[in-house]
């Protein structure tokens, strides 16, 4: 059965990366058509590069939507000033996959899984919940203006080894009136010591390289859904391959991975595993998965449990998680799972009756 390594490292990104960028700016546009729309179908890609935004994807949807305006603003928001260049390329969608989704079939085909541990009181790895708050709290020291020097584009990797942090690797952009020692020692004293408090024996690199001033897009190309262990579980547990931004929940990659975790989470909470994998399978056009398979922490088999507690059908994932709502912009960074006010993060099943 599946087991956190004894040693292994994790990563997260800041919302000024440029992949969580064209993330961010594709699930707002998703938002966008399902507020006016909650039927709307959306598949979205963004692409930035040195100046440049092209976004491009199928839609179908009765919301009168400028993808150009809404991209702007998720640009400015995050805290990027130049005046980019956007070109648009959004057509309909194809009827071929509409018509299976019409009556309820699965929007492609595709493996998701879903994973929960009891290790956290967000029921996810130690070294996850640390990176993301790392990154997090990264970019609230530069919007409240805290540490002015701080530039939107970052990364963050925790290595732990045997529950214990190994090492914190912080690479942050920055303007060019800071030195390299005031970083780090900043870096040290107010984003690292307030999270994990003792520093002994944990080594820190911040920015190896020695500096870290151009970024975002004038640094590097950026693109939808290239940051897929980010968004889930590190690359601790398996991955299906499909990203979730830009998707409507038609598209199981995003739906299907939410009613895993929903599924992992809720197995776990009520005391049925301390460790659950939950897997689906699906065919393009069919309603019902080609398989579920549920793992506990020593490889005995909760399959059966699990698909007689919860359908996996993708209209039914829809319903019981109210997922035509839009909810993901404040999904495309800093993880999918793990954070409160999330559906497919409540601990609403009531299990016993499967112990």
């Amino acid at each position: 059965m599946f087991h956190t390594p004894k040693i292994y490292t994790v990563e997260s990104v800041t919302s000024g990366h440029p992949d969580k960028v064209c993330d961010q700016i594709s699930d707002a546009i998703l938002d966008e058509c399902l507020r006016q729309d909650p039927k709307s179908r959306v598949a979205v890609e963004t692409f930035g590069s040195h100046g440049l935004l092209i976004l491009g994807g199928e839609v179908t949807t009765n919301a009168e939507v400028s993808y150009e305006n809404v991209a702007r603003q998720v640009y400015r928001d995050i805290g990027y000033a130049d005046n980019i260049k956007i070109i648009v390329n959004v057509v309909k969608q194809s009827p071929d996959i509409a018509q299976g989704v019409d009556v309820g079939g699965a929007g492609d085909q595709g493996i998701m899984y879903g994973y929960a541990t009891d290790e956290t009181p967000e029921f996810l790895p130690r070294g996850i919940v640390l990176v993301h708050k790392i990154t997090h709290m990264l970019e609230e020291l530069r919007k409240s203006g805290a540490i002015p020097w701080l530039q939107p584009d970052g990364k963050a990797q925790v290595t732990i080894n045997d529950s214990h942090i190994k090492t914190i690797l912080i690479s942050t952009q920055h303007n060019d009136a800071v030195s390299p020692e005031e970083i780090k020692e900043t870096l040290t004293r107010e984003l690292i010591q307030p999270i994990i408090k003792n520093t002994d024996n944990v080594e820190i690199l911040i920015n190896p390289t020695g500096k870290f001033e151009k970024g975002g897009f004038d640094a590097d190309t950026g693109l939808t859904g290239r940051k897929i262990m980010v968004d889930t579980y590190g690359g601790l547990v398996p991955h299906g391959g499909g990203c979730f931004s830009g998707k409507d929940p038609t598209k199981v990659d995003r739906s299907a991975a939410y009613m895993t975790r929903f599924a992992a989470k809720n197995i776990v909470a009520n005391g049925l595993a301390r460790k659950c994998l939950v897997s689906v399978a699906y065919a393009i056009g069919r309603a019902e998965p080609l398989a579920v398979e549920a793992l506990n922490e020593k490889g005995e088999d909760l399959s059966l449990s699990v698909r007689e507690h919860f359908d996996f059908r993708p209209a039914a994932i829809i319903e019981r998680l109210n997922l035509l709502r839009p909810i993901y912009r404040s999904t495309a960074a800093y993880g999918h799972f793990g954070r409160p006010n999330l559906p497919w993060e409540e601990i609403s099943e009531n299990l016993s009756s499967l112990r």
